[in-house]
Protein backbone atom coordinates (compact mmCIF):
# COMPACT_ATOMS: atom_id res chain seq x y z
CA UNK A 1 0.00 0.00 0.00
CA UNK A 2 1.09 3.48 -0.80
CA UNK A 3 1.79 5.01 2.24
CA UNK A 4 0.75 8.55 0.92
CA UNK A 5 -2.32 7.85 0.23
CA UNK A 6 -5.25 9.37 1.68
CA UNK A 7 -7.63 6.50 3.41
CA UNK A 8 -10.89 7.69 3.19
CA UNK A 9 -13.31 6.06 4.86
CA UNK A 10 -16.53 7.18 4.05
CA UNK A 11 -16.00 9.52 1.58
CA UNK A 12 -17.65 11.10 -1.52
CA UNK A 13 -15.65 9.96 -4.12
CA UNK A 14 -14.55 12.56 -6.96
CA UNK A 15 -16.00 11.80 -10.36
CA UNK A 16 -13.83 9.59 -12.22
CA UNK A 17 -13.83 8.32 -15.79
CA UNK A 18 -11.63 6.09 -17.48
CA UNK A 19 -12.01 6.15 -21.16
CA UNK A 20 -10.03 3.22 -21.80
CA UNK A 21 -12.45 0.90 -20.16
CA UNK A 22 -13.51 -2.11 -22.76
CA UNK A 23 -17.10 -1.47 -22.97
CA UNK A 24 -17.74 -4.99 -21.90
CA UNK A 25 -16.40 -4.28 -18.38
CA UNK A 26 -18.60 -1.41 -17.95
CA UNK A 27 -21.27 -3.51 -18.98
CA UNK A 28 -20.39 -6.42 -16.37
CA UNK A 29 -19.77 -3.51 -13.82
CA UNK A 30 -22.89 -1.66 -14.41
CA UNK A 31 -24.99 -5.13 -14.15
CA UNK A 32 -23.28 -6.15 -10.87
CA UNK A 33 -23.88 -2.57 -9.22
CA UNK A 34 -27.96 -3.04 -10.33
CA UNK A 35 -27.94 -6.31 -8.99
CA UNK A 36 -26.67 -4.96 -5.74
CA UNK A 37 -28.89 -1.77 -5.64
CA UNK A 38 -31.67 -4.35 -6.03
CA UNK A 39 -30.89 -6.16 -3.04
CA UNK A 40 -30.54 -3.35 -0.81
CA UNK A 41 -33.47 -2.08 -2.02
CA UNK A 42 -35.41 -5.48 -1.42
CA UNK A 43 -34.06 -5.39 2.39
CA UNK A 44 -34.45 -1.79 2.58
CA UNK A 45 -38.38 -2.16 2.03
CA UNK A 46 -38.44 -5.62 4.42
CA UNK A 47 -37.27 -3.28 6.88
CA UNK A 48 -39.33 -0.41 6.42
CA UNK A 49 -42.31 -2.55 6.86
CA UNK A 50 -41.67 -3.65 10.10
CA UNK A 51 -40.95 -0.15 11.66
CA UNK A 52 -44.08 0.02 13.83
CA UNK A 53 -42.96 -2.96 15.26
CA UNK A 54 -39.37 -3.19 16.23
CA UNK A 55 -39.22 1.15 17.06
CA UNK A 56 -40.30 3.40 19.16
CA UNK A 57 -39.89 5.88 17.24
CA UNK A 58 -37.90 7.34 14.17
CA UNK A 59 -37.48 10.45 12.17
CA UNK A 60 -35.70 10.22 8.67
CA UNK A 61 -33.91 13.10 7.32
CA UNK A 62 -32.18 13.47 4.19
CA UNK A 63 -29.39 15.14 3.30
CA UNK A 64 -28.16 17.15 0.51
CA UNK A 65 -24.75 16.81 1.52
CA UNK A 66 -23.07 13.57 2.82
CA UNK A 67 -21.83 13.81 6.58
CA UNK A 68 -19.33 12.01 8.04
CA UNK A 69 -19.88 12.69 11.26
CA UNK A 70 -22.79 13.24 13.63
CA UNK A 71 -22.99 14.17 17.76
CA UNK A 72 -25.65 15.09 20.23
CA UNK A 73 -25.13 18.79 21.61
CA UNK A 74 -26.87 20.02 25.05
CA UNK A 75 -30.29 19.70 25.41
CA UNK A 76 -32.30 23.07 25.48
CA UNK A 77 -35.74 22.23 26.43
CA UNK A 78 -38.06 19.84 27.99
CA UNK A 79 -41.65 19.81 27.28
CA UNK A 80 -44.24 17.04 27.88
CA UNK A 81 -43.62 15.36 24.70
CA UNK A 82 -40.31 16.23 23.48
CA UNK A 83 -37.77 17.68 24.04
CA UNK A 84 -35.44 19.76 21.82
CA UNK A 85 -31.38 19.68 21.87
CA UNK A 86 -28.68 20.93 20.04
CA UNK A 87 -27.29 18.02 16.75
CA UNK A 88 -24.14 18.42 15.02
CA UNK A 89 -23.96 17.54 11.46
CA UNK A 90 -21.56 18.74 8.73
CA UNK A 91 -21.94 18.87 4.65
CA UNK A 92 -19.24 17.82 2.68
CA UNK A 93 -19.52 19.12 -0.32
CA UNK A 94 -18.02 19.03 -4.23
CA UNK A 95 -16.78 22.39 -4.10
CA UNK A 96 -19.48 24.02 -5.37
CA UNK A 97 -20.32 25.30 -2.25
CA UNK A 98 -18.33 25.98 1.25
CA UNK A 99 -18.00 22.85 3.44
CA UNK A 100 -19.76 23.96 6.58
CA UNK A 101 -19.93 22.17 9.73
CA UNK A 102 -23.73 22.48 11.19
CA UNK A 103 -25.59 22.91 14.22
CA UNK A 104 -29.12 21.79 13.95
CA UNK A 105 -32.07 21.61 16.45
CA UNK A 106 -33.81 18.72 16.92
CA UNK A 107 -37.00 17.87 18.24
CA UNK A 108 -36.58 14.46 20.21
CA UNK A 109 -40.37 12.69 20.79
CA UNK A 110 -40.47 11.19 24.26
CA UNK A 111 -41.11 6.91 24.82
CA UNK A 112 -44.49 6.11 23.83
CA UNK A 113 -46.00 9.07 22.32
CA UNK A 114 -45.06 8.76 19.14
CA UNK A 115 -48.10 6.51 16.69
CA UNK A 116 -46.80 3.50 15.58
CA UNK A 117 -48.77 4.05 11.68
CA UNK A 118 -46.94 7.53 11.99
CA UNK A 119 -43.11 6.56 12.26
CA UNK A 120 -42.87 4.49 8.86
CA UNK A 121 -44.80 7.23 7.31
CA UNK A 122 -41.46 9.33 6.06
CA UNK A 123 -40.36 10.63 2.34
CA UNK A 124 -36.58 9.35 1.81
CA UNK A 125 -36.14 12.27 -0.24
CA UNK A 126 -37.71 15.05 2.62
CA UNK A 127 -36.13 16.92 5.07
CA UNK A 128 -37.55 15.70 8.59
CA UNK A 129 -39.34 18.17 10.44
CA UNK A 130 -37.88 17.18 13.85
CA UNK A 131 -34.43 18.90 12.71
CA UNK A 132 -34.49 22.48 11.50
CA UNK A 133 -30.71 23.69 10.92
CA UNK A 134 -29.93 26.60 13.51
CA UNK A 135 -26.79 27.47 12.39
CA UNK A 136 -23.61 27.12 9.77
CA UNK A 137 -19.93 27.39 10.38
CA UNK A 138 -18.15 27.66 6.92
CA UNK A 139 -14.91 25.34 7.79
CA UNK A 140 -11.44 25.22 6.27
CA UNK A 141 -12.17 22.37 4.55
CA UNK A 142 -14.03 19.00 4.66
CA UNK A 143 -15.43 17.98 8.24
CA UNK A 144 -14.44 14.83 8.78
CA UNK A 145 -14.63 14.10 12.44
CA UNK A 146 -16.69 16.46 14.78
CA UNK A 147 -16.34 15.79 18.91
CA UNK A 148 -18.07 17.61 21.77
CA UNK A 149 -16.21 18.64 25.17
CA UNK A 150 -18.53 16.64 27.61
CA UNK A 151 -17.86 19.22 30.53
CA UNK A 152 -19.47 21.95 27.74
CA UNK A 153 -21.12 19.90 24.36
CA UNK A 154 -21.09 23.76 23.44
CA UNK A 155 -17.36 23.25 22.31
CA UNK A 156 -16.16 21.07 19.85
CA UNK A 157 -13.52 20.10 18.22
CA UNK A 158 -13.01 18.97 14.50
CA UNK A 159 -10.63 16.92 12.00
CA UNK A 160 -10.56 17.99 8.43
CA UNK A 161 -7.41 16.92 5.74
CA UNK A 162 -4.60 19.31 7.48
CA UNK A 163 -2.31 18.40 10.48
CA UNK A 164 -4.12 20.43 12.78
CA UNK A 165 -7.49 20.03 15.23
CA UNK A 166 -9.75 23.08 15.21
CA UNK A 167 -11.80 23.90 18.45
CA UNK A 168 -15.24 25.96 18.00
CA UNK A 169 -17.21 27.61 20.61
CA UNK A 170 -20.49 27.15 18.28
CA UNK A 171 -22.61 29.08 19.66
CA UNK A 172 -20.28 32.41 20.07
CA UNK A 173 -19.60 31.61 16.07
CA UNK A 174 -21.51 34.02 13.57
CA UNK A 175 -24.11 32.29 11.13
CA UNK A 176 -22.72 32.24 7.76
CA UNK A 177 -24.08 31.80 4.43
CA UNK A 178 -22.25 28.96 2.87
CA UNK A 179 -22.04 30.25 -0.48
CA UNK A 180 -19.08 29.91 -3.10
CA UNK A 181 -16.17 32.16 -2.51
CA UNK A 182 -17.40 33.25 1.21
CA UNK A 183 -14.38 33.23 3.49
CA UNK A 184 -13.73 30.32 6.01
CA UNK A 185 -15.02 31.19 9.47
CA UNK A 186 -12.61 31.74 12.00
CA UNK A 187 -12.08 29.07 14.78
CA UNK A 188 -12.00 29.59 18.31
CA UNK A 189 -8.40 27.87 18.59
CA UNK A 190 -6.40 25.91 16.37
CA UNK A 191 -3.97 22.99 18.18
CA UNK A 192 -0.91 22.32 16.36
CA UNK A 193 1.79 19.28 16.55
CA UNK A 194 1.11 16.77 14.07
CA UNK A 195 3.48 16.45 11.20
CA UNK A 196 1.24 15.24 9.34
CA UNK A 197 -2.57 14.85 7.97
CA UNK A 198 -4.78 14.57 11.28
CA UNK A 199 -8.51 13.02 9.53
CA UNK A 200 -10.32 10.97 11.76
CA UNK A 201 -8.60 10.20 15.33
CA UNK A 202 -10.30 12.55 17.58
CA UNK A 203 -11.41 12.68 21.08
CA UNK A 204 -12.17 14.67 23.80
CA UNK A 205 -11.78 13.80 27.84
CA UNK A 206 -14.46 13.46 30.00
CA UNK A 207 -13.15 14.44 32.93
CA UNK A 208 -10.80 17.49 32.24
CA UNK A 209 -10.50 19.60 29.36
CA UNK A 210 -7.85 17.36 27.33
CA UNK A 211 -8.18 16.91 23.09
CA UNK A 212 -6.53 13.44 21.41
CA UNK A 213 -5.95 13.09 18.35
CA UNK A 214 -4.18 10.88 15.91
CA UNK A 215 -2.88 11.31 12.33
CA UNK A 216 -1.09 9.72 9.52
CA UNK A 217 2.11 11.07 10.81
CA UNK A 218 1.62 7.84 13.29
CA UNK A 219 1.65 9.78 16.15
CA UNK A 220 -1.04 10.79 19.26
CA UNK A 221 -0.75 14.07 20.32
CA UNK A 222 -2.82 15.37 23.60
CA UNK A 223 -2.99 18.73 24.55
CA UNK A 224 -5.26 20.62 27.49
CA UNK A 225 -7.08 23.35 26.75
CA UNK A 226 -7.70 23.96 30.18
CA UNK A 227 -6.14 27.67 30.08
CA UNK A 228 -8.20 28.58 27.17
CA UNK A 229 -11.59 28.21 28.16
CA UNK A 230 -13.39 30.12 30.55
CA UNK A 231 -14.04 28.98 34.61
CA UNK A 232 -17.37 29.12 33.37
CA UNK A 233 -17.03 26.63 30.11
CA UNK A 234 -16.33 23.57 32.52
CA UNK A 235 -19.23 24.87 35.56
CA UNK A 236 -22.23 21.93 35.48
CA UNK A 237 -23.95 25.05 36.70
CA UNK A 238 -22.84 27.33 33.79
CA UNK A 239 -22.44 24.80 30.74
CA UNK A 240 -26.08 24.22 30.42
CA UNK A 241 -27.24 27.07 29.29
CA UNK A 242 -26.89 27.16 25.62
CA UNK A 243 -28.16 30.53 24.43
CA UNK A 244 -25.62 32.58 26.75
CA UNK A 245 -23.90 35.23 24.87
CA UNK A 246 -20.22 35.71 24.07
CA UNK A 247 -17.82 33.39 24.23
CA UNK A 248 -16.63 30.77 26.64
CA UNK A 249 -13.08 30.70 25.11
CA UNK A 250 -10.57 33.00 26.09
CA UNK A 251 -10.39 35.80 23.31
CA UNK A 252 -6.68 36.78 22.09
CA UNK A 253 -6.21 39.94 19.87
CA UNK A 254 -7.41 38.91 16.49
CA UNK A 255 -5.11 40.10 13.34
CA UNK A 256 -6.27 42.15 10.96
CA UNK A 257 -9.47 41.78 9.27
CA UNK A 258 -8.56 38.15 7.75
CA UNK A 259 -10.91 35.19 9.10
CA UNK A 260 -10.35 33.32 5.14
CA UNK A 261 -7.60 31.08 6.81
CA UNK A 262 -7.86 28.53 9.75
CA UNK A 263 -4.06 29.79 10.71
CA UNK A 264 -5.69 33.35 11.66
CA UNK A 265 -7.01 31.62 15.41
CA UNK A 266 -4.60 31.09 18.33
CA UNK A 267 -2.75 28.26 17.84
CA UNK A 268 -2.18 26.00 21.33
CA UNK A 269 0.75 23.54 21.11
CA UNK A 270 0.93 19.77 22.48
CA UNK A 271 0.81 18.48 26.28
CA UNK A 272 2.82 15.84 24.74
CA UNK A 273 3.37 13.12 21.92
CA UNK A 274 3.40 9.68 21.57
CA UNK A 275 4.77 7.52 19.02
CA UNK A 276 4.75 3.86 18.82
CA UNK A 277 2.18 3.44 15.84
CA UNK A 278 4.00 2.00 12.41
CA UNK A 279 1.35 3.65 10.09
CA UNK A 280 -1.54 5.91 10.09
CA UNK A 281 -3.68 6.05 13.97
CA UNK A 282 -6.69 5.82 12.64
CA UNK A 283 -8.61 6.39 16.74
CA UNK A 284 -7.98 7.29 19.94
CA UNK A 285 -10.19 7.47 23.24
CA UNK A 286 -10.11 8.31 26.65
CA UNK A 287 -10.45 6.09 29.54
CA UNK A 288 -13.68 7.22 31.05
CA UNK A 289 -11.99 7.74 34.77
CA UNK A 290 -8.41 9.48 34.47
CA UNK A 291 -7.39 12.15 31.97
CA UNK A 292 -3.54 10.67 32.12
CA UNK A 293 -4.74 7.01 30.32
CA UNK A 294 -6.05 6.63 26.58
CA UNK A 295 -5.61 4.46 23.97
CA UNK A 296 -5.55 4.02 19.79
CA UNK A 297 -6.02 1.65 16.93
CA UNK A 298 -4.20 2.39 13.73
CA UNK A 299 -3.65 0.81 10.07
CA UNK A 300 -0.23 -1.72 11.55
CA UNK A 301 -3.47 -3.35 13.16
CA UNK A 302 -2.21 -2.43 16.90
CA UNK A 303 -3.89 -1.67 19.89
CA UNK A 304 -2.26 0.59 22.05
CA UNK A 305 -2.70 2.22 25.62
CA UNK A 306 -1.14 4.92 26.92
CA UNK A 307 -0.48 6.66 30.69
CA UNK A 308 0.86 10.12 30.35
CA UNK A 309 2.15 10.05 33.76
CA UNK A 310 5.02 7.45 32.57
CA UNK A 311 5.57 8.86 29.68
CA UNK A 312 5.36 9.15 25.67
CA UNK A 313 6.30 5.48 25.13
CA UNK A 314 3.33 2.59 25.23
CA UNK A 315 2.30 1.05 28.37
CA UNK A 316 0.86 -1.93 26.57
CA UNK A 317 1.32 -2.81 22.42
CA UNK A 318 -1.52 -5.43 21.41
CA UNK A 319 0.01 -6.59 18.36
CA UNK A 320 -1.84 -7.98 15.51
CA UNK A 321 -5.22 -6.90 18.09
CA UNK A 322 -7.05 -8.21 14.30
CA UNK A 323 -6.45 -9.57 10.73
CA UNK A 324 -6.32 -6.33 9.17
CA UNK A 325 -6.61 -2.45 9.56
CA UNK A 326 -8.58 -1.05 13.21
CA UNK A 327 -10.39 2.00 12.51
CA UNK A 328 -11.86 2.82 15.72
CA UNK A 329 -11.69 1.71 19.35
CA UNK A 330 -14.22 2.99 22.14
CA UNK A 331 -13.68 2.63 26.11
CA UNK A 332 -16.47 1.89 28.48
CA UNK A 333 -17.81 4.43 30.09
CA UNK A 334 -19.88 2.68 32.76
CA UNK A 335 -16.67 -0.69 33.41
CA UNK A 336 -13.76 1.15 32.12
CA UNK A 337 -11.66 -2.14 32.30
CA UNK A 338 -13.48 -2.78 28.89
CA UNK A 339 -12.42 -1.87 25.59
CA UNK A 340 -13.98 -2.59 22.24
CA UNK A 341 -12.34 -2.00 18.57
CA UNK A 342 -13.62 -2.55 15.02
CA UNK A 343 -11.27 -3.68 11.78
CA UNK A 344 -11.63 -3.63 8.15
CA UNK A 345 -11.93 -8.09 9.32
CA UNK A 346 -15.52 -6.65 9.22
CA UNK A 347 -15.38 -7.71 13.20
CA UNK A 348 -15.66 -6.13 16.68
CA UNK A 349 -13.54 -7.12 19.63
CA UNK A 350 -13.49 -6.93 23.40
CA UNK A 351 -10.72 -6.56 25.73
CA UNK A 352 -10.13 -6.57 29.06
CA UNK A 353 -7.09 -4.41 30.21
CA UNK A 354 -6.37 -6.21 32.88
CA UNK A 355 -5.48 -9.30 30.85
CA UNK A 356 -3.04 -7.20 28.56
CA UNK A 357 0.51 -6.83 29.50
CA UNK A 358 3.39 -5.17 28.36
CA UNK A 359 4.76 -7.59 25.79
CA UNK A 360 1.92 -7.15 23.62
CA UNK A 361 -0.01 -10.47 25.21
CA UNK A 362 -3.32 -10.28 25.24
CA UNK A 363 -6.47 -11.90 23.46
CA UNK A 364 -9.98 -10.33 23.00
CA UNK A 365 -12.09 -11.56 25.85
CA UNK A 366 -15.26 -11.87 23.21
CA UNK A 367 -15.25 -11.41 19.28
CA UNK A 368 -18.85 -10.34 17.85
CA UNK A 369 -18.63 -11.23 13.91
CA UNK A 370 -22.01 -9.93 12.52
CA UNK A 371 -21.25 -7.24 9.64
CA UNK A 372 -20.28 -8.07 5.81
CA UNK A 373 -18.19 -4.73 5.76
CA UNK A 374 -15.41 -2.78 7.16
CA UNK A 375 -16.36 -2.17 10.51
CA UNK A 376 -16.51 2.39 11.00
CA UNK A 377 -17.58 3.01 14.37
CA UNK A 378 -18.04 1.33 17.92
CA UNK A 379 -19.41 3.24 20.77
CA UNK A 380 -20.61 1.79 23.92
CA UNK A 381 -24.25 2.46 25.41
CA UNK A 382 -24.44 5.60 28.33
CA UNK A 383 -27.35 3.51 29.79
CA UNK A 384 -26.38 0.43 29.94
CA UNK A 385 -22.39 -1.74 31.01
CA UNK A 386 -22.72 -4.81 28.79
CA UNK A 387 -24.62 -2.87 25.57
CA UNK A 388 -23.06 -1.29 22.60
CA UNK A 389 -23.35 -0.59 19.13
CA UNK A 390 -21.50 -1.01 16.22
CA UNK A 391 -21.80 0.73 12.02
CA UNK A 392 -20.11 -1.05 9.52
CA UNK A 393 -20.08 -0.11 5.19
CA UNK A 394 -22.59 -3.03 4.84
CA UNK A 395 -25.30 -0.44 5.82
CA UNK A 396 -26.01 -1.65 9.35
CA UNK A 397 -26.03 -0.17 12.69
CA UNK A 398 -25.40 -3.39 15.01
CA UNK A 399 -27.29 -3.25 19.01
CA UNK A 400 -25.25 -6.10 21.49
CA UNK A 401 -24.93 -7.19 24.51
CA UNK A 402 -21.96 -9.05 25.65
CA UNK A 403 -24.03 -10.36 28.93
CA UNK A 404 -25.94 -12.76 25.94
CA UNK A 405 -23.07 -14.30 24.83
CA UNK A 406 -22.98 -17.91 26.01
CA UNK A 407 -26.81 -17.73 27.13
CA UNK A 408 -28.91 -20.62 25.86
CA UNK A 409 -31.50 -19.51 24.09
CA UNK A 410 -34.29 -22.00 22.56
CA UNK A 411 -34.62 -21.91 19.22
CA UNK A 412 -38.12 -21.64 17.18
CA UNK A 413 -38.74 -23.77 14.17
CA UNK A 414 -38.90 -20.74 11.94
CA UNK A 415 -35.50 -19.09 13.57
CA UNK A 416 -32.35 -18.70 12.03
CA UNK A 417 -28.83 -18.66 13.15
CA UNK A 418 -27.68 -15.25 14.37
CA UNK A 419 -24.72 -13.92 15.50
CA UNK A 420 -23.75 -14.02 19.69
CA UNK A 421 -24.75 -10.93 21.01
CA UNK A 422 -26.69 -9.22 18.96
CA UNK A 423 -29.86 -8.56 20.13
CA UNK A 424 -31.13 -5.38 17.80
CA UNK A 425 -29.68 -4.39 13.91
CA UNK A 426 -30.84 -1.11 12.56
CA UNK A 427 -31.56 -1.65 8.85
CA UNK A 428 -32.53 1.73 7.71
CA UNK A 429 -29.38 3.22 5.89
CA UNK A 430 -28.57 1.97 2.51
CA UNK A 431 -25.35 3.08 2.09
CA UNK A 432 -22.05 2.80 4.54
CA UNK A 433 -22.74 3.67 8.55
CA UNK A 434 -20.44 6.74 9.03
CA UNK A 435 -20.85 7.38 12.38
CA UNK A 436 -23.72 7.37 15.18
CA UNK A 437 -24.42 8.41 18.55
CA UNK A 438 -25.81 7.62 21.52
CA UNK A 439 -27.90 10.25 23.41
CA UNK A 440 -26.67 10.66 26.80
CA UNK A 441 -29.74 13.04 27.58
CA UNK A 442 -32.61 10.59 26.24
CA UNK A 443 -31.79 6.86 27.18
CA UNK A 444 -31.38 4.16 24.43
CA UNK A 445 -31.99 7.04 21.39
CA UNK A 446 -29.45 6.86 18.48
CA UNK A 447 -28.54 9.47 15.85
CA UNK A 448 -27.07 7.60 12.57
CA UNK A 449 -26.06 8.91 9.55
CA UNK A 450 -24.75 7.23 5.72
CA UNK A 451 -22.94 8.35 3.16
CA UNK A 452 -24.94 7.41 0.60
CA UNK A 453 -22.77 8.46 -2.40
CA UNK A 454 -22.55 4.72 -3.65
CA UNK A 455 -26.42 4.37 -3.64
CA UNK A 456 -27.46 7.31 -4.93
CA UNK A 457 -24.82 8.97 -6.35
CA UNK A 458 -24.30 11.62 -3.53
CA UNK A 459 -25.93 12.91 -0.17
CA UNK A 460 -26.61 11.25 2.89
CA UNK A 461 -29.25 10.24 5.41
CA UNK A 462 -29.54 11.30 9.22
CA UNK A 463 -32.06 9.02 10.87
CA UNK A 464 -32.81 9.49 14.74
CA UNK A 465 -34.32 6.53 16.39
CA UNK A 466 -35.30 4.45 19.65
CA UNK A 467 -36.40 0.83 19.22
CA UNK A 468 -39.16 -0.37 21.53
CA UNK A 469 -38.48 -0.70 25.11
CA UNK A 470 -39.96 -4.42 25.17
CA UNK A 471 -36.88 -5.38 23.40
CA UNK A 472 -34.66 -4.05 25.99
CA UNK A 473 -35.92 -3.90 29.28
CA UNK A 474 -36.17 -7.41 31.38
CA UNK A 475 -38.39 -10.32 30.17
CA UNK A 476 -40.62 -10.80 33.05
CA UNK A 477 -41.15 -6.83 32.87
CA UNK A 478 -42.41 -7.19 29.43
CA UNK A 479 -44.59 -10.12 29.99
CA UNK A 480 -46.28 -8.67 33.07
CA UNK A 481 -47.30 -5.65 31.10
CA UNK A 482 -48.34 -7.22 28.07
CA UNK A 483 -50.77 -9.65 29.90
CA UNK A 484 -52.21 -6.51 31.46
CA UNK A 485 -52.63 -5.10 27.93
CA UNK A 486 -54.55 -8.61 27.33
CA UNK A 487 -56.88 -8.54 29.93
CA UNK A 488 -57.36 -4.87 29.19
CA UNK A 489 -58.28 -5.97 25.42
CA UNK A 490 -60.38 -8.29 26.25
CA UNK A 491 -62.40 -6.36 28.60
CA UNK A 492 -62.86 -3.69 25.68
CA UNK A 493 -64.04 -6.39 23.38
CA UNK A 494 -66.34 -7.56 25.60
CA UNK A 495 -68.01 -4.23 26.45
CA UNK A 496 -67.70 -2.13 23.27
CA UNK A 497 -68.80 -2.73 19.83
CA UNK A 498 -66.55 0.12 18.27
CA UNK A 499 -63.03 -0.62 18.75
CA UNK A 500 -59.83 1.59 17.65
CA UNK A 501 -58.18 -0.20 14.85
CA UNK A 502 -54.85 1.76 15.52
CA UNK A 503 -55.33 0.44 19.51
CA UNK A 504 -55.65 -2.60 18.16
CA UNK A 505 -52.84 -2.96 15.83
CA UNK A 506 -50.30 -1.42 18.46
CA UNK A 507 -51.05 -4.25 20.46
CA UNK A 508 -51.29 -7.17 18.74
CA UNK A 509 -47.71 -5.35 17.65
CA UNK A 510 -46.84 -5.56 21.06
CA UNK A 511 -47.45 -9.13 21.55
CA UNK A 512 -45.79 -10.02 18.42
CA UNK A 513 -41.95 -8.04 19.90
CA UNK A 514 -42.90 -10.11 23.11
CA UNK A 515 -43.16 -13.39 20.55
CA UNK A 516 -40.06 -12.87 19.20
CA UNK A 517 -38.32 -12.03 22.45
CA UNK A 518 -39.57 -15.08 23.61
CA UNK A 519 -38.00 -17.19 20.50
CA UNK A 520 -34.60 -16.55 20.36
CA UNK A 521 -33.87 -13.10 22.19
CA UNK A 522 -32.70 -11.47 18.90
CA UNK A 523 -34.87 -9.42 16.58
CA UNK A 524 -32.82 -9.53 13.25
CA UNK A 525 -32.72 -13.60 13.55
CA UNK A 526 -36.27 -13.94 13.74
CA UNK A 527 -37.46 -11.22 11.48
CA UNK A 528 -38.66 -13.90 8.88
CA UNK A 529 -40.88 -15.48 11.76
CA UNK A 530 -42.45 -11.99 11.82
CA UNK A 531 -43.47 -11.90 8.08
Amino acid sequence: MDPQAPKKRGRKPKPKEDKKDEPKMKESTTTKRTAHQHAVDDKYTHWKSLVPVLYDWLANHNLVWPSLSCRWGPQLEQATYKNRQRLYLSEQTDGSVPNTLVIANCEVVKPRVAAAEHISQFNEEARSPFVKKHKTIIHPGEVNRIRELPQNTKIVATHTDSPDVLIWDVEAQPNRHAVLGATNSRPDLILTGHQDNAEFALAMCPTEPYVLSGGKDKSVVLWSIQDHITSSATDPATAKSAGSSGSIIKQSPKPGDGNDKAADGPSVGPRGIYNGHEDTVEDVTFCPSSAQEFCSVGDDSCLILWDARVGTSPVIKVEKAHDADLHCVDWNPLDDNLILTGSADNSVRMFDRRNLTSNGVGSPINKFEGHSAAVLCVQWSPDKSSVFGSSAEDGLLNIWDYEKVGKKVEQGPRTTNYPAGLFFQHAGHRDKVVDFHWNASDPWTVVSVSDDCDSTGGGGTLQIWRMSDLIYRPQDEVLAELEKFKAHESRIIANSSSISAAWILNLRQSLCILCLKLQNDCIQGALTWVV
